[in-house]
Protein backbone atom coordinates (compact mmCIF):
# COMPACT_ATOMS: atom_id res chain seq x y z
CA UNK A 1 0.00 0.00 0.00
CA UNK A 2 1.50 3.19 -1.18
CA UNK A 3 2.85 5.56 2.15
CA UNK A 4 -0.15 8.78 1.62
CA UNK A 5 -2.80 5.69 1.23
CA UNK A 6 -1.99 4.14 4.38
CA UNK A 7 -2.18 7.28 6.45
CA UNK A 8 -5.22 8.33 4.67
CA UNK A 9 -6.95 4.97 5.47
CA UNK A 10 -5.94 5.47 9.23
CA UNK A 11 -7.54 8.80 9.82
CA UNK A 12 -3.99 11.01 9.66
CA UNK A 13 -5.25 13.34 7.48
CA UNK A 14 -6.96 13.26 3.43
CA UNK A 15 -4.24 11.88 1.06
CA UNK A 16 -3.58 14.84 -0.37
CA UNK A 17 -2.74 16.38 2.66
CA UNK A 18 -0.81 13.41 3.85
CA UNK A 19 1.36 14.14 0.79
CA UNK A 20 2.40 17.25 2.67
CA UNK A 21 2.82 15.73 5.70
CA UNK A 22 5.52 13.26 3.98
CA UNK A 23 7.08 16.65 2.01
CA UNK A 24 7.25 17.88 5.92
CA UNK A 25 9.48 15.38 6.81
CA UNK A 26 6.54 14.55 9.65
CA UNK A 27 6.19 10.72 8.92
CA UNK A 28 8.82 7.95 9.19
CA UNK A 29 8.89 4.14 8.10
CA UNK A 30 10.70 1.72 10.59
CA UNK A 31 12.34 4.42 12.32
CA UNK A 32 13.20 6.22 9.23
CA UNK A 33 12.38 9.76 8.02
CA UNK A 34 10.58 9.71 4.02
CA UNK A 35 9.91 12.23 1.94
CA UNK A 36 9.41 10.42 -1.43
CA UNK A 37 6.53 10.03 -2.78
CA UNK A 38 5.19 6.55 -3.74
CA UNK A 39 6.94 4.77 -1.13
CA UNK A 40 5.33 1.08 -0.68
CA UNK A 41 4.83 -0.34 3.08
CA UNK A 42 3.18 -3.14 4.19
CA UNK A 43 0.90 -2.24 7.08
CA UNK A 44 1.47 -5.46 8.35
CA UNK A 45 5.37 -5.68 8.98
CA UNK A 46 6.08 -2.14 9.02
CA UNK A 47 6.06 0.22 11.76
CA UNK A 48 4.78 4.01 10.27
CA UNK A 49 5.21 7.09 12.76
CA UNK A 50 3.71 10.67 12.35
CA UNK A 51 4.87 12.86 14.43
CA UNK A 52 6.76 10.09 16.59
CA UNK A 53 3.17 8.27 17.37
CA UNK A 54 2.84 5.07 15.42
CA UNK A 55 0.05 5.27 13.02
CA UNK A 56 -2.19 1.89 12.87
CA UNK A 57 -5.70 2.06 10.78
CA UNK A 58 -8.78 1.93 13.09
CA UNK A 59 -11.26 -1.28 12.37
CA UNK A 60 -13.66 0.60 12.98
CA UNK A 61 -13.86 3.28 10.35
CA UNK A 62 -17.24 5.45 11.29
CA UNK A 63 -18.85 8.40 9.62
CA UNK A 64 -21.00 10.88 11.54
CA UNK A 65 -23.03 13.59 10.43
CA UNK A 66 -23.13 16.83 12.74
CA UNK A 67 -25.43 19.49 12.93
CA UNK A 68 -22.69 22.12 13.32
CA UNK A 69 -24.03 25.20 15.23
CA UNK A 70 -22.27 28.81 14.61
CA UNK A 71 -19.10 29.67 16.86
CA UNK A 72 -17.25 26.56 16.43
CA UNK A 73 -14.06 25.99 14.16
CA UNK A 74 -14.65 23.18 11.65
CA UNK A 75 -10.58 21.48 12.58
CA UNK A 76 -9.37 18.77 15.30
CA UNK A 77 -7.60 21.64 16.88
CA UNK A 78 -7.02 25.38 16.80
CA UNK A 79 -4.28 27.89 17.93
CA UNK A 80 -6.75 30.16 19.08
CA UNK A 81 -8.47 27.73 21.73
CA UNK A 82 -11.36 28.32 20.18
CA UNK A 83 -14.19 25.47 20.30
CA UNK A 84 -13.66 22.98 17.38
CA UNK A 85 -16.44 20.47 16.36
CA UNK A 86 -14.63 17.66 18.27
CA UNK A 87 -15.89 19.52 21.15
CA UNK A 88 -19.64 18.43 19.93
CA UNK A 89 -18.78 14.53 19.84
CA UNK A 90 -17.37 13.97 23.24
CA UNK A 91 -18.48 10.51 23.82
CA UNK A 92 -16.86 8.89 20.05
CA UNK A 93 -13.34 7.56 21.03
CA UNK A 94 -12.23 7.32 17.69
CA UNK A 95 -9.93 9.64 15.74
CA UNK A 96 -11.90 12.03 13.95
CA UNK A 97 -11.80 15.02 11.65
CA UNK A 98 -13.75 16.94 9.37
CA UNK A 99 -14.72 16.65 5.99
CA UNK A 100 -14.00 19.61 4.45
CA UNK A 101 -15.15 22.65 6.87
CA UNK A 102 -17.95 25.36 7.48
CA UNK A 103 -16.31 28.54 8.59
CA UNK A 104 -16.66 29.88 12.58
CA UNK A 105 -19.84 32.12 11.47
CA UNK A 106 -21.63 29.35 9.15
CA UNK A 107 -24.12 26.21 10.46
CA UNK A 108 -25.30 23.34 9.00
CA UNK A 109 -24.23 19.48 8.06
CA UNK A 110 -20.74 18.75 8.69
CA UNK A 111 -19.51 15.07 8.08
CA UNK A 112 -16.60 13.90 10.78
CA UNK A 113 -14.81 10.44 10.18
CA UNK A 114 -11.53 8.37 10.23
CA UNK A 115 -12.27 6.83 6.66
CA UNK A 116 -9.30 9.19 4.96
CA UNK A 117 -10.47 7.17 1.43
CA UNK A 118 -14.25 8.77 1.70
CA UNK A 119 -12.42 11.54 3.02
CA UNK A 120 -10.65 11.64 -0.73
CA UNK A 121 -13.50 11.09 -2.48
CA UNK A 122 -15.63 14.00 -1.30
CA UNK A 123 -12.88 16.65 -1.29
CA UNK A 124 -11.63 15.83 -4.42
CA UNK A 125 -12.60 18.15 -7.18
CA UNK A 126 -12.71 15.49 -9.87
CA UNK A 127 -15.86 13.87 -8.03
CA UNK A 128 -17.77 16.51 -7.89
CA UNK A 129 -19.91 16.07 -4.76
CA UNK A 130 -22.50 19.31 -4.81
CA UNK A 131 -23.93 21.20 -1.45
CA UNK A 132 -26.34 22.82 -0.57
CA UNK A 133 -26.36 26.16 1.49
CA UNK A 134 -29.27 28.40 2.32
CA UNK A 135 -28.08 32.01 2.68
CA UNK A 136 -30.05 34.92 4.29
CA UNK A 137 -28.66 38.17 2.46
CA UNK A 138 -28.89 41.91 3.88
CA UNK A 139 -30.87 43.61 0.62
CA UNK A 140 -32.76 42.55 -2.14
CA UNK A 141 -31.20 40.20 -4.57
CA UNK A 142 -31.27 41.73 -8.23
CA UNK A 143 -32.07 38.86 -10.70
CA UNK A 144 -29.57 40.33 -12.84
CA UNK A 145 -26.80 38.98 -10.72
CA UNK A 146 -28.18 35.63 -10.86
CA UNK A 147 -26.44 34.62 -14.16
CA UNK A 148 -23.06 36.04 -12.79
CA UNK A 149 -22.88 34.24 -9.85
CA UNK A 150 -23.71 30.95 -11.66
CA UNK A 151 -20.90 31.38 -14.44
CA UNK A 152 -18.54 31.79 -11.70
CA UNK A 153 -16.11 34.53 -10.19
CA UNK A 154 -13.01 35.39 -9.59
CA UNK A 155 -11.96 35.17 -6.20
CA UNK A 156 -8.60 34.98 -4.58
CA UNK A 157 -7.30 34.65 -8.39
CA UNK A 158 -9.04 31.60 -9.49
CA UNK A 159 -12.84 31.33 -11.03
CA UNK A 160 -15.25 29.43 -9.28
CA UNK A 161 -17.30 26.67 -11.01
CA UNK A 162 -20.59 26.65 -12.37
CA UNK A 163 -23.02 27.08 -9.79
CA UNK A 164 -26.98 27.05 -9.10
CA UNK A 165 -28.80 29.52 -7.03
CA UNK A 166 -32.33 30.05 -6.51
CA UNK A 167 -34.35 32.92 -4.42
CA UNK A 168 -36.25 31.57 -2.12
CA UNK A 169 -38.04 34.77 -0.77
CA UNK A 170 -37.59 38.40 -0.88
CA UNK A 171 -38.30 40.95 1.80
CA UNK A 172 -37.41 44.25 2.05
CA UNK A 173 -34.24 44.40 3.78
CA UNK A 174 -33.10 40.71 2.84
CA UNK A 175 -33.07 37.76 0.89
CA UNK A 176 -33.34 34.42 1.29
CA UNK A 177 -30.60 32.40 -1.27
CA UNK A 178 -30.47 28.90 -2.07
CA UNK A 179 -26.76 27.95 -3.66
CA UNK A 180 -25.45 24.78 -4.94
CA UNK A 181 -22.00 24.71 -5.18
CA UNK A 182 -19.44 21.62 -6.39
CA UNK A 183 -16.69 22.80 -5.12
CA UNK A 184 -15.46 24.50 -1.45
CA UNK A 185 -13.43 26.97 -1.47
CA UNK A 186 -12.32 29.16 1.45
CA UNK A 187 -15.18 31.28 2.54
CA UNK A 188 -16.49 31.25 -0.83
CA UNK A 189 -19.90 31.95 -1.13
CA UNK A 190 -19.23 34.71 1.25
CA UNK A 191 -16.45 36.38 -1.20
CA UNK A 192 -18.74 35.60 -4.24
CA UNK A 193 -21.32 37.73 -2.44
CA UNK A 194 -19.09 40.17 -1.45
CA UNK A 195 -18.23 40.78 -5.17
CA UNK A 196 -21.79 41.20 -6.35
CA UNK A 197 -22.01 43.72 -3.29
CA UNK A 198 -24.11 41.78 -1.30
CA UNK A 199 -23.17 40.70 2.48
CA UNK A 200 -23.92 37.55 4.08
CA UNK A 201 -26.35 37.62 7.24
CA UNK A 202 -26.69 33.43 7.97
CA UNK A 203 -25.05 30.74 5.90
CA UNK A 204 -26.31 27.11 6.89
CA UNK A 205 -25.31 23.83 4.73
CA UNK A 206 -28.62 21.88 4.22
CA UNK A 207 -27.29 19.05 2.02
CA UNK A 208 -24.15 17.17 1.03
CA UNK A 209 -24.81 15.14 -1.88
CA UNK A 210 -27.79 13.44 -1.82
CA UNK A 211 -27.66 13.53 1.96
CA UNK A 212 -29.71 15.99 4.37
CA UNK A 213 -31.57 15.11 7.49
CA UNK A 214 -33.98 18.22 8.90
CA UNK A 215 -34.80 16.52 11.94
CA UNK A 216 -31.02 16.97 13.45
CA UNK A 217 -30.66 19.77 15.89
CA UNK A 218 -28.14 22.46 16.12
CA UNK A 219 -25.54 20.55 18.07
CA UNK A 220 -26.46 17.19 17.30
CA UNK A 221 -25.11 14.39 15.75
CA UNK A 222 -26.12 11.01 14.37
CA UNK A 223 -24.02 7.87 12.83
CA UNK A 224 -24.59 7.35 9.01
CA UNK A 225 -26.00 3.92 8.29
CA UNK A 226 -24.02 1.63 5.47
CA UNK A 227 -26.44 2.55 2.90
CA UNK A 228 -25.78 6.72 3.40
CA UNK A 229 -21.66 5.95 3.04
CA UNK A 230 -22.17 3.41 0.25
CA UNK A 231 -24.63 6.46 -1.39
CA UNK A 232 -22.19 9.18 -0.85
CA UNK A 233 -19.11 6.97 -2.63
CA UNK A 234 -21.29 6.12 -5.63
CA UNK A 235 -21.98 2.32 -4.34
Amino acid sequence: MRLQKFLAKAGIASRRKSESLILEGRVKVNGAIVKEMGIIIDPSKDIVLFDNSKVTIEKNQIVILLNKPKGYVSTVDDQFDRKTVIHLIPDIKERLYPIGRLDYYSSGLLLLTNDGDLTYQLTHPKHHVSKVYRVTIDSTFQDSDIERFENGLVIDGYKTQKALLKVIMRYPNQTILEITLNEGRNRQIRKMLEILNYKVVDLERIMIGNLKDTNLKSGEYRFLSEEEINALKGE
